[in-house]
């Protein structure tokens, strides 16, 4: 299955704003599992994918545990973070 760019960009806003308010930054994470929660459920499937290519972009830090795989949003991306979600938010209006 592949995923529009509207969707991929969807998935990515949602995953990042997710994680900023719950504050999930450095050393503060969370489980990889719980990524695709809350989000629609046609849209859930592609989750993952999205947020691996936020961990190979720096985006998201990987923490791994004894307890399975945590992540974190990578602070010193803050700004790109933000100038991401505040541009998604623009093209929506």
């Amino acid at each position: 299955m592949k995923v529009s760019i509207n969707d991929y960009n969807f998935i990515k806003a949602k995953i990042l704003r997710k994680l900023t308010i719950q504050d999930i930054w450095g050393a503060k994470h969370t489980a990889y599992d719980n990524i695709p929660k809350g989000l629609p459920k046609d849209k859930r499937g592609f989750a993952k994918d999205v947020a691996d290519d936020l961990i190979k972009e720096g985006i998201i830090l990987e923490k791994p545990t004894n307890y399975g795989l945590h992540v974190s949003l990578n602070p010193e991306k803050a700004l790109e973070i933000r100038d991401f979600l505040l541009a998604y938010d623009k093209s929506q209006t």
